[in-house]
């Protein structure tokens, strides 16, 4: 019995394992150096991207391991538009922000047309897209980069050299009392809600389980986020970047656990002609999986241009790869219906450390794309496996 309750932790807990491993990994092969806390700032910020992108992609595998090959050019496109509105055009930041995440659910909403109404396959109509964006985005900044002066909008969605929450509890020099405390308040509030849902379930008769592994686990969470949150006091504090990734992961979190139109993704993708049969629009859950990627591709466009202050044609290029990598890494389905959002948050980190680490370490870039992609491949084949002997 011991052993089947073992096999059951690891197969549920693989890439938190897989995770930590790695992470242990590179800081022996790295003498500690990536848990400096610039290091773990850098993690954050740099992947910022990663983390939204794979989150609306994630929207996409649940219907049927179905994907969004354009979003890489949609975040370059809609950031030279955004650059474009806001540095030639001289509009409001504010106006900027909206025309642009208008202009990504417009996009988005373009694409879902198609593959939801017509029918026509993702891979298809988001491959078009790939290139379409990619053109356009060319022609808006005439091939050439345009520098984002606003450090309103800089410092707002990450860039800059102040693109962190102010310290207004009046840390000393070296500790950013904010982080610390915003990484308490988050532990407190994780108790309590895991506590209090341990507590209904128990009271309407629910299975809970074993609550000593419940402690455990809320132990070992705590520890992590006081552990980063510590990290960033020592540095600058909390990068205004980690804040919109934090409203993304909580939000579409709670949409894809708690509410009724998050299920209907897992539905579709778990079986769409029964779902269709249960009476549940199966093309408005499409429409509304790759409309709901083009906004998101709008934020990560925000973000992008943020962090490089400057608006590129070559912005994006393999975005999608690290989306779809961290979606299928985190344990996403390829074949639909299954996938969470923390486990594909668990996925971007494993790929961001990974970078990282390698960075660190020297390694070439090539090597890296070999690594990655092995990676990306063992992560399938532990899916496709585990479904056959589950079958």
């Amino acid at each position: 019995m011991d052993s089947v309750k073992i096999k059951a932790f690891v197969q549920k807990y693989t890439m938190v394992l897989v995770l930590v491993l790695v992470m242990l990994f590179f800081t022996w092969g790295t003498q500690g150096k990536i848990l400096f806390p610039q290091n773990i700032t850098n993690l954050i910020s740099q992947n910022a991207y990663v983390f939204v992108l794979a989150t609306g992609m994630l929207l996409c595998i649940l219907t049927g391991g179905n994907i969004d090959l354009s979003v890489g050019s949609v975040v370059c496109f809609v950031g030279a538009v955004g650059g474009v509105l806001m540095e030639k055009m001289g509009l409001p930041v504010a106006a900027a922000v909206i025309l642009m995440l208008l202009l990504g659910a417009v996009i988005g909403a373009w694409q879902a047309f198609w593959i939801a109404f017509l029918r026509i396959p993702p891979f298809i109509t988001t491959l078009s897209g790939m290139l379409v964006f990619r053109g356009l985005s060319n022609i808006v900044l005439g091939g050439q980069t345009l520098p984002i002066k606003s450090e309103t909008f800089t410092v707002l969605f990450g860039g800059g050299a102040n693109c962190y929450v102010p310290d207004f509890l009046g840390g000393g020099e070296g500790l950013n009392r904010v982080a610390v405390a915003v990484g308490a308040i988050a532990c407190v509030i994780y108790i309590l809600v895991t506590i209090r849902g341990h507590l209904n379930r128990r009271k309407k008769g629910y299975e809970v389980g074993n609550v000593a592994a419940m402690y455990i686990k809320m132990i070992i969470i705590c520890a992590a986020v006081m552990f980063v949150s510590v990290k960033l006091a020592q540095y600058k504090g909390i990068p205004t970047a980690l804040v919109w990734v934090m409203i993304v992961v909580l939000v579409y979190g709670y949409i894809t656990s708690k509410t009724t139109v998050g299920r209907y993704f897992y539905a579709v993708g778990g079986n769409e002609k029964a779902t269709k049969l249960s009476g549940i629009n199966t093309d408005m859950v499409y429409f509304i999986a790759y409309t709901n990627m083009g906004f998101l591709a709008a934020l990560a466009g925000m973000l992008t241009i943020a962090r490089m202050t400057s608006a590129q044609p070559t912005y994006g290029q393999n975005y999608e790869m690290d989306a779809i990598g961290s979606c299928f890494i985190g344990g996403a389905s390829a074949y639909g219906g299954i996938g969470t959002v923390p486990g594909v948050i668990i996925g971007a980190l494993l790929m961001g450390i990974i970078n990282q680490g390698m960075s660190i370490m020297g390694t070439d870039q090539n090597m890296q794309k070999v690594v990655k992609g092995l990676v990306l491949l063992a992560a399938v084949i532990f899916d496709v496996v585990s479904k056959k002997k589950s079958n």
